[in-house]
């Protein structure tokens, strides 16, 4: 199979600075994070987050990164930044996440219960959800820990698209891919000089591993 003809997503997490965002779009990122999880050393406001928006290319969405943040937090994150997918690291529901008219992914922690369940537990769980995403963080962790985990604890048959996280890097997203082969990869520590400072190089390195992978022809 050529991987070519599934080509891997890329998201880049966790960003603070206008112009670390804006470089991120021109290596061919398809989406930017940005935290809102309590806690995160990488969390912004919702005003600083509005700017980072105004530096994304056309075609890359903004995503809104949540952990058991209160109802008005999320709504406030929505009416300042437009995210097109909100993404979900706590304890929330299937009827909090989709409450906010936006398609939204479900992160689950590979050390939590519901990961080592059939995947119908997923998505009986969690319906409307427009994907999951496997992180190697604990439960109720917002993830960007460097952390990675046993890529072959992922559930098989998983019927919705999903994204692989944890401990990702251009060191090792190559054989990530080709053991898994998701639908999108989600790095955040693993391009970066400090927490929330993007480092070019790294994410430069990082596109052209995910697309050596992609043209890799499997046995």
């Amino acid at each position: 199979m050529n991987r070519i003809l599934f080509r891997t997503r890329i998201k880049f997490c966790g960003f603070t600075r206008p112009g670390d965002v804006r470089l991120a779009c021109e290596l061919g990122a398809d989406a930017i994070g940005f935290v809102f999880a309590p806690g995160s050393p990488r969390r912004v406001a919702p005003e600083e987050a509005r700017a980072m928006r105004q530096a994304l290319a056309p075609l890359v969405d903004a995503v809104a990164l949540f952990m058991d943040n209160p109802i008005e937090e999320v709504r406030e994150v929505i009416r300042h930044v437009r995210p097109s997918l909100l993404q979900f690291h706590g304890n929330e529901d299937d009827a909090f996440c989709r409450g906010f008219g936006v398609p939204y992914l479900k992160a689950i922690p590979m050390g939590c219960e519901l990961a080592r369940q059939h995947p119908s537990a997923l998505h009986a769980r969690y319906p409307s959800a427009s994907g999951f995403l496997f992180d190697s963080h604990s439960p109720g962790g917002s993830g960007g820990s460097g952390e990675t985990f046993d890529w072959g604890r992922i559930p098989a048959g998983v019927q919705k698209p999903f994204m692989l996280a944890g401990g990702l890097s251009s060191a090792n997203v190559f054989d990530a891919i080709l053991a898994t082969l998701p639908w999108a990869v989600d790095v955040s520590s693993g391009i970066e000089l400090a927490p929330g400072h993007k480092d070019g190089d790294k994410m430069r390195r990082f596109v052209e591993e995910v697309r050596r992978a992609d043209c890799h022809v499997l046995d």
